[in-house]
Formats: C-alpha cells, sequence, structure tokens
C-alpha cells in the first residue's frame, strides 16, 4: 500500500529546524532510556560542530556524552564493546569522511556481530554521519558515502529530509537492537517545518518510503539532500505539462520496494536523484530493482541524475556537480513523452 506523506501534528506546533529535532530526539532517548550515551569528537562541551548535542553534557553528565580522542577507528571499537555489554551508544563521526578510518570496525565487526554470535548478541548502536553537500565544505566535508553502507550486509542505512522524520526516525534508530547509520543531510539542517516537539509527528517506520507529491506523469525517486530539488523540480514541471511524483525513501536499506513499484507502475516513468555518484552510486541498484519489479510497466528506461563520478569538487565548483532543478528537469525531458 502507497504510503502518503502525513501534515504535522496540531496544537503548540512551531517551525523547528532538523537540527533542533535531532538533539530533541537524543535528548528525549537519554531522559527515557539510561543505556542510551552519546560519544563523539567534540560533542559533550562544544554540543558538536553543528551544535546538535548543545546541552546534553551539561543535563546528562559527560559519563553519557562524552567527549573522545580524534580516533573513529577507537570511537566505534569502543561502542562496540558497550554494545555488547548491553548499553546504547549513539556515535557520532564528525564528518562523513571522517568516518572511513572506523569502516573496517563497521563492516567487520558492527554488521557481522549478530551473524557471528547466533543472534545471542545484538548491536543497539548508531552512528549518526552528517553527509553530502551544500554547505561549501572542503575536502574530507562533503562525501555522499551511503553506498558503502549499503553494501554492507548487517546494517540499517537511513536518512531523514524532514524535521518530523529527524526526530521520529533517529528515536526508532536509538531503539532499535540492530546496527544503523544515520545519515544527516548537513544541508538540511537549517531547514524548517511546523512541528511540535511535546507532541511530535508520528512518522512511519523505518523501511518505509513516502510520497511526498503525487503525480501521474513520472516518479522522481530520491532521499535526504535532495527531496527538496526534487519536490522544486515538481512545481516546475508543471508549466511543461508534467505532473510528476515524488518518492521520499527515508530509508534505503530495508528498502520499500513496494511503495515505489506502486509508483512507478502507476506513472510509467522513473528517474532516481541523489547526490553520490552515479557509477556504482545508490540509483543504479534503485534502478536495477526497479526494472525488474515494472518492466512491462516502464514507457522508458529508469534514468538517473546523480553526482559527477569525480571525488567532491571545491566550494566554488559544488553548485555544478550536485544534481539541481535544471538537471532533474532534463532527465524527465528524456522519459520519451511522445510514446
Amino acid at each position: 500500500m502507497t504510503t502518503v506523506a502525513k501534515p504535522p501534528a496540531a496544537g503548540s506546533a512551531k517551525p523547528a529546524t532538523m537540527a533542533q529535532a535531532l538533539g530533541r530526539a537524543l535528548r528525549d532517548a537519554m531522559a527515557e532510556d539510561p543505556s542510551v550515551h552519546v560519544m563523539g569528537e567534540d560533542v559533550g562541551t562544544l554540543g558538536g560542530v553543528f551544535r546538535i548535542t548543545d546541552g546534553l553534557a551539561k543535563e546528562f553528565g559527560e559519563d553519557r556524552c562524552t567527549d573522545t580522542p580524534l580516533a573513529e577507528a577507537g570511537i566505534l571499537g569502543t561502542a562496540v564493546g558497550m554494545a555488547m555489554y548491553g548499553l546504547r551508544p549513539v556515535v557520532e563521526m564528525q564528518f562523513d569522511a571522517f568516518a572511513y578510518p572506523a569502516f573496517e570496525q563497521l563492516v567487520s565487526h558492527v554488521a557481522r556481530m549478530r551473524n557471528r554470535t547466533r543472534g545471542a548478541l545484538p548491536m543497539p548502536l548508531t552512528v549518526r554521519i552528517p553527509y553530502g553537500g551544500g554547505i561549501g565544505g572542503v575536502e574530507h566535508h562533503s562525501d555522499s558515502s551511503e553506498a558503502y553502507y549499503m553494501a554492507t550486509p548487517g546494517l540499517t542505512v537511513v536518512t531523514p529530509a524532514t524535521v518530523a522524520d529527524a526526530y521520529g526516525l533517529l528515536r526508532q534508530s536509538i531503539a532499535s537492537d540492530d546496527p544503523v547509520v544515520f545519515l544527516e543531510p548537513k544541508r538540511l539542517y537549517w531547514s524548517k517545518d511546523t512541528w511540535n516537539p511535546e507532541r511530535p509527528a508520528d512518522v512511519e517506520p523505518i523501511g518505509t518510503a513516502v510520497v511526498r507529491r503525487p503525480g501521474t506523469g513520472a516518479t522522481l525517486i530520491t532521499y535526504g539532500p535532495s527531496l527538496p530539488v526534487c519536490l522544486e523540480a515538481a512545481e516546475a514541471a508543471q508549466a511543461e505539462g508534467w505532473d510528476l511524483e515524488v518518492i521520499d525513501l527515508r530509508s534505503l536499506v530495508p528498502f520499500d520496494d513496494a511503495t515505489v513499484a506502486a509508483s512507478v507502475r502507476r506513472t510509467g516513468r522513473a528517474v532516481v536523484v541523489h547526490e553520490s555518484g552515479g557509477f556504482g552510486g545508490p540509483g543504479g541498484e534503485i534502478a536495477a530493482r526497479v526494472s525488474e519489479r515494472c518492466f512491462h510497466y516502464l514507457q522508458a528506461p529508469v534514468l538517473r541524475v546523480a553526482g559527477f563520478d569525480i571525488p567532491y569538487p571545491p566550494p566554488m565548483l559544488e553548485r555544478h556537480h550536485l544534481p539541481g532543478v535544471d538537471r532533474v528537469l532534463d532527465a524527465v525531458a528524456r522519459l520519451q513523452w511522445d510514446q
């Protein structure tokens, strides 16, 4: 069954940023469960480089919101031990590319522990990773590394694109007994939406995609930082007579084949949009899954709009690298509308 985005919670709702919602999710999880511990570089005294953890050390103490050395492999290795002994660590990797030194721990231990122990040892560990571009970051500060995590069996991979999902998905991730890579779009930290922190809007569970904009002519499949781009492109497409549906995946692993396939079968056309590079990127897997399930419904090949297959460029060039409205509309125009 197709899931359509829900309206925000009523009541004393007010504008809130994604950063505020993430911070509130951490605070609420720590208040409700003493086994939840936050750890990472500068998460305590400074409150994180994006101030997501601001105030947590003061409220819960440095034992539960802990500044660590600049040693990502050590941070994650420590968190593995904590999770094995019944705690629920939430690790912050300060920037996307800073997480690479910890990748061996993630692949060799975090993702395999439950399987290795035949289910005896769960791994309730959440790894928060700010990712993607759009902030003018220098090298190692703007990678889109989601494909690495998607290709690692044993990991759940989620990424919010709205304020409500930032809160709801993070709470679900922390509560999970399996490891979650929680990818936070840096460019959306300061995006605002109407949200009531006292009555957080219910969100769909991990593994469920949401239709953010219904349409009949073609389906834009996206997630995280590219959702606003696709919504803007869908509005602009109306001038050309194109009625575009926009799907926010929310969860890359597990993947919601049902919602995506149902949409493409209705529209007959699909474009996958993401900041990660095209070759070996998430779009290739998504396009394959759509083609396998919707082949007889497709009126055109599944297209991809992605970042270029290069190391992330300098800040002055990132606007050329990142998928924008024009590139999305160019792809839509190639969908053989004359058939």
